[in-house]
Parts: C-alpha cells; structure tokens; sequence
C-alpha cells in the first residue's frame, strides 16, 4: 500500500524500507533540535536496521486501519523534510485519531509542516471517515502551537504533567478539529 497524498510546498508519501537511510539521515540532523520536545531516543534508535523495522510495523499498522506514518517530502526537491502520523485509530463509537508530526529544522517556516497536517488531515475525514482528530503540543514549542490553529484545530484544554521529556513532566496543551468544522 503505497499513499501519496499531494499539496503546493509538500507531498506524503507512506515509506518503504527503501526509505530507511534517508530516514536516518533526517532523525540525526534534528537529533538535537526535535529532543527538545520529544522523549529522548536511545542511539540504536537512530539505524537504519530500527527505521526500517519501524517502516515495516507502520505498513502492518496501515493495512490493519490502525495508524497511517507518511515521509514528509519537499514537493521541489523530493527530499524527505519531516514525518508526520495519524495514529490511535479509533472506530466508533468514537472515530476518532491522533495526529504528531516533525519538520527539518532547515524547512520550518515555509508553511510545510501546517500544509502537512492539512493533508493528513484530510485523509482521515474524507478516506477514514472519522469525526475528530487530536493532536498534543507543548505551550512552549509556539511554531506547532501555529501550525495546529492555522490547520483549524481549537485548542481544548491542558493535559497537567502530561509526557515525560528530558527528566521532566511536561504539560501540553489538548488540540481537535471536528469533521463539521473541516
């Protein structure tokens, strides 16, 4: 199953384990940048036999309707520029998805990561049918925080001592965008 999904600055495209080195190479130049709000990784984590085993349960996980993970490419150039998932797929009685992504430091700002969740987001009300899709961000990483409300998510609330990064509870703020509003 092989997903592309097309915009102006950006394309998804699922990932094969072709993509694992180029996947690599992403994780290790924001290894720094991206663990300021991520749980940190332990180094194997950043090889290529572990990406492409993460690749391999992303394509499990999406024949299963349970999670979708896309590469984030840079329409121009065809570079992979980030990674983006609709995960915890949840049938009814809630239809219902989470949605977490990451950007290139080099490629922030140029509208990518907002058109990226536009078009995840699309993909999960037009092709999943679902209702509400989520998304968890930290009050301080303010560009995401505006990535979401320009993709039309409302902020609902704060999740106190919500995930644990860098020896720290750390809360975040509690984003949707309903299928009506989309």
């Amino acid at each position: 199953m092989n997903l592309i999904l097309k915009g102006r600055h950006c394309y998804l495209r699922t990932l094969t384990t072709d993509d694992a080195e180029e996947m690599v190479l992403l994780l290790l130049r924001n290894r720094k940048y991206w663990a300021i709000f991520e749980p940190q990784h332990r180094d194997s984590y950043f090889t290529a036999a572990v990406q492409r085993e993460k690749i391999r349960e992303s394509i499990h996980q999406a024949k299963e309707n349970r999670e979708y993970s896309f590469g984030i490419f840079e329409a121009a150039s065809d570079k992979l520029v980030g990674h983006i998932s609709m995960y915890s797929i949840k049938r009814m009685p809630f239809l219902s998805a989470l949605v977490g992504y990451s950007v290139d430091e080099q490629y922030t700002g140029r509208g990518i990561a907002t058109e990226a969740v536009e078009l995840v987001v699309a993909f999960g009300f037009e092709k999943l049918q679902l209702h509400r899709i989520e998304a968890y961000v930290s009050p301080r990483n303010t560009g995401s925080v505006r990535v979401l409300e320009k993709a039309r998510f409302n902020k609902e609330g704060l999740l106190k001592e919500f995930l644990f990064i860098n020896g720290i509870w750390e809360d975040h703020y509690h984003f949707a965008v309903l299928e009506k509003d989309f």
